[in-house]
């Protein structure tokens, strides 16, 4: 069926040319009629489609040709033959990008976009080399075909920022060293970019898993971390589940289904556990207590069972169902699960608001006990759950912590930009904090406070940046020098706290500038020459982002630096060796005397292997790479 035989018999081939036009348009038609393209591909996605559609009214000319001509020569239906495989090369990665995993798609976020610049090339290769004379192609049709063709050569050459900005979350969480890779604020952000915060985008996506460890010949290293990632963002939407290509069934699961027999109506729908204590949400569904104020608290507001948005978050007891259930449960001499009535009080979140607005009014004590104690209790309380998040700033305490950041007692400028941190995973909270003057008492900070201060300080400056207009902000209050001076002299922690909200920072244009102002570049470099700090990943993927910048460039593009990408690449752990091709990827891209003195510091043969053993994306990037010095003339 994917084959073509091409002939010389002009009658055959037109009714062969009508059959193949009209398997392209069903191409065109499948694919524009995906609807859920992966965040991290989407935009790459949607241009393509739009692109693909363009060919519409090209094969419609065609198509009339059964009509008008008498003959085809083979070598046009060749054309055609070749044009067919590159839109079916096309709709099989939409159809990846709209079905596949999206943490997999995340993590080869670079790859993917290599393998649309592969389909982009065999599109311009096959409509380069149509005859559009001989086909009767209209001299408007040709020109609006030219026109997708620029557009597509001149796609290769953008790098999508949202996928930079995944780039240091994905480094984090599948780090095995760093003691963040399990960081609720970290896994909040990801299950919100990834859109994995549902019952039913947690299911597609472990169905997902299931079909590419399948497709990959069963679980790998790979495999594992995306399921690690995949049950870290089920506990995040309160979910108690363990992960496995398996089947999604955990050690209370298997407990479970002894007892099968359960009635359906007495099982709570989220966790699938018999109910103790039955609660009815806004839209009339019954849920366990416990397990839906955990879906609650993760700042969901619908309904789980049928994601109708919640009108209010009230619970009211189902006292006949918890009836029928105590009764069946004395009927058939089955125990019900004790659970602790701390934890199931209906009063337990009057309690808390109580005691967060207590501590909050005692922010503004003229008791420097009670004050201090006041901001502790607040600043463990901000990093329990996201609800006490949004009470704490509910009751005016953003405000109140604020103030006390130019408190002069060190330890309470170290609890309160603390609090402030934990507080700024609510993506509300980032603007009031901001709003409210913050970022330049935290600078002060990061500046002159304790150690464990300007590391969360650090830690502060990028949750903050998450939002656009807070970079911009940052940047003007020289947030950056500091942040690069952490970077050089400050602890492990503290340099992995710098280097993560200076990628932020540099997302923006003119931050950019400022850190290579700062002096960023020689700690970047030192970073990638010290392997017992464990950032080289780090500190590439920033130099990655700043290598763009012409000023950068000639900092960077020096002989030494030049010889150590070829070390790394040369011997470096497979992420390192990934990262190291990339950049010097850019830097040859730029400046094709750099390519050569790669080659001649040997950096020809690791490249070979890499494109052989290397991870997917380094495998693509030193291909490219490759592609570049054969066209520059460096290597036959």
């Amino acid at each position: 069926m994917e084959r073509l035989i091409v002939t010389d018999s002009g009658s055959s081939n037109v009714g062969e040319v009508s059959e193949v036009v009209r398997e392209l348009m069903e191409v065109i038609e499948t694919v524009g009629s995906y609807a859920g393209f992966r965040t991290t591909q989407r935009k790459e996605c949607l241009n393509l489609v739009r692109r693909l559609k363009l060919l519409v009214p090209l094969l419609e000319e065609i198509r009339e040709l059964d009509h008008d001509k008498s003959d085809v020569s083979g070598s046009a239906l060749s054309c055609l033959a070749n044009l067919k495989k590159a839109l079916l090369g096309a709709k099989k990665l939409l159809k990846t990008c709209n079905y596949g995993s999206k943490i997999y798609l995340a993590m080869e976020s670079e790859a993917v976009i290599c393998r649309f610049h592969a389909v982009y090339d065999k599109l311009n290769q096959a409509l380069d080399d149509m005859p559009y004379d001989q086909l009767g192609v209209s001299v408007e049709v040709k020109e609006q075909v030219e026109l997708m063709q620029m557009q597509l050569k001149r796609a290769k050459r953008r790098s999508d920022t949202q996928d930079m900005e995944l780039a240091m979350d994905m480094m984090v969480v599948f780090s095995k060293t760093d003691d963040r890779n399990a960081d609720s604020a970290i896994l909040e952000r990801l299950a919100n970019k990834l859109e994995l915060r549902t019952i039913a985008d947690l299911k597609a996506e472990t169905a997902a898993i299931r079909k590419l460890a399948k497709q990959r010949g069963g679980q790998n290293e790979t495999i594992q971390q995306i399921l690690d990632l995949l049950g870290k963002f089920k506990q995040v939407a309160g979910i108690d589940e363990t992960v496995s290509l398996d089947g999604p069934i955990s050690t209370r699961t298997l407990q479970r289904c002894q007892s099968s027999l359960i009635p359906h109506e007495f099982l709570c729908p989220i966790t699938l556990e018999i109910m103790t204590d039955p609660v009815i949400v806004a839209t009339g569904q019954t849920y366990e207590r416990e397990s839906i104020q955990k879906w609650l608290s993760s700042n969901h507001r619908t309904c789980p069972k049928t994601g109708q948005t919640l009108d209010h978050l009230s619970l009211a007891p189902n006292f006949a169902l918890r009836n029928l259930i105590l009764q069946w449960c004395e009927k058939n001499n089955v125990e019900l699960p004790k659970k602790d009535s701390y934890a199931s009080s209906e009063n337990y979140s009057a309690e808390l608001m109580e005691e967060i607005s207590l501590l909050v009014q005692n922010l503004s004590s003229t008791q420097p006990d009670l004050r201090r104690d006041a901001i502790m209790k607040i600043r463990m309380l901000s990093k329990e759950n996201p609800e006490n998040r949004i009470f704490i700033a509910n009751n005016g305490g953003i405000p109140r912590l604020v103030q006390l950041l130019s408190y002069p007692d060190s330890k309470v400028q170290e609890h309160t930009v603390t609090a402030l941190l934990n507080l700024s995973i609510d993506e509300t909270n980032k603007r009031l904090i901001a709003r409210e003057g913050a970022i330049p008492a935290i600078v002060e900070i990061l500046q002159n406070g304790t150690a464990e201060a300007r590391e969360n300080s650090a830690a502060a400056l990028f949750s903050l940046s998450m939002l656009d207009e807070n970079k911009v902000l940052v940047g003007n209050f020289n947030g950056i020098p500091p942040l690069v001076n952490l970077l050089q002299n400050g602890t492990i922690r503290g340099k992995k706290d710098a280097a993560t909200a200076l990628f932020n920072l540099s997302l923006n244009q003119a931050n950019k500038s400022r850190a290579i102002k700062a002096g960023i570049i020689p700690p970047l470099l030192h970073l990638l020459e010290d392997k017992n700090l464990g950032m080289i990943d780090e500190a590439l993927s920033i130099l990655l982002l700043l290598v763009s910048h012409p000023e950068a460039r000639n900092e960077i593009g020096k002989l030494s630096f030049i010889k150590t990408l070829v070390e790394i690449i040369r011997s470096g752990t497979p992420k390192n060796k990934e990262c190291a091709v990339s950049v010097l990827l850019e830097l040859g891209l730029n400046n094709s005397s750099l390519t050569l003195a790669a080659l001649q510091f040997g950096v020809y043969e690791p490249l070979k292997e890499i494109t052989i053993t290397g991870t997917n994306r380094a495998q693509r990037k030193a291909n490219s790479l490759l592609q570049h010095m054969s066209q520059c003339e460096h290597i036959p």
